[in-house]
C-alpha cells in the first residue's frame, strides 16, 4: 500500500478527493467513472489510474452497481495526515506571544476537534446510509426480478 503522503502528493488524485468529499455532502457520496471524468477534465484512463491509487491507499471505497462500479470517499486514513500535522500547529512560533498564541492555540485546537469529530462521524453515518440504501436498491431489483421472472414463466406454462 502506497504511503498516505505520496497519495495525497497527486494534484490529481486531490482533485478527485475533493470532488468526493463535495458530493458526499450535497448528494448520495457515490460517482461513477464517468461522472468524475465529467466533473476533472480529464481522459477516463486517467481518472481510473488515479482511482486505484486511491483504492489501494483505502482513501476512495467501490460499490458495483450492475456493470457500474460506483466509487465514495473513506476518510480514515487520512487520519494518519491530520495526527502528523497537530503537533506542527501546536509550536509557538516566533513573533507571538505565548498568551496570545495560546488562546489562538486552544479555540484552534476546539474547533478543530469539534470539527473533526462531527465530521467523522456525519461522513461516516452518511456512508453507513447510503451503503445501507444501496443494499436495499439493490435486493430490492433482485428480489422484483426474480418474482418477475417466476410469474412470466407461470404464464407460460
Amino acid at each position: 500500500m502506497a504511503d498516505i503522503f505520496d497519495v495525497v502528493a497527486d494534484e490529481t488524485r486531490r482533485e478527485i478527493l475533493q470532488i468526493l468529499l463535495e458530493n458526499l455532502t450535497t448528494s448520495t457520496g457515490e460517482m461513477s467513472v464517468s461522472e468524475l471524468v465529467s466533473r476533472t477534465g480529464l481522459s477516463q484512463p486517467t481518472v481510473s489510474k488515479q482511482l486505484k491509487v486511491l483504492r489501494e491507499a483505502g482513501v476512495v471505497g467501490v460499490r458495483e452497481d450492475g456493470q457500474h462500479r460506483l466509487y465514495h470517499l473513506d476518510p480514515t486514513p487520512l487520519e494518519e495526515l491530520e495526527d502528523w500535522v497537530i503537533p506542527f500547529l501546536s509550536v509557538n512560533f516566533p513573533g507571538s506571544s505565548s498568551d496570545e498564541f495560546g488562546e489562538r492555540l486552544f479555540a484552534s485546537e476546539a474547533v478543530t476537534a469539534a470539527g473533526s469529530s462531527v465530521g467523522s462521524a456525519a461522513a461516516t453515518t452518511v456512508f453507513q446510509v447510503t451503503q445501507a440504501f444501496g443494499d436495499l436498491q439493490h435486493s430490492t431489483k433482485e428480489a422484483v426480478n426474480k418474482l418477475t421472472s417466476g410469474l412470466r414463466k407461470k404464464g407460460r406454462k
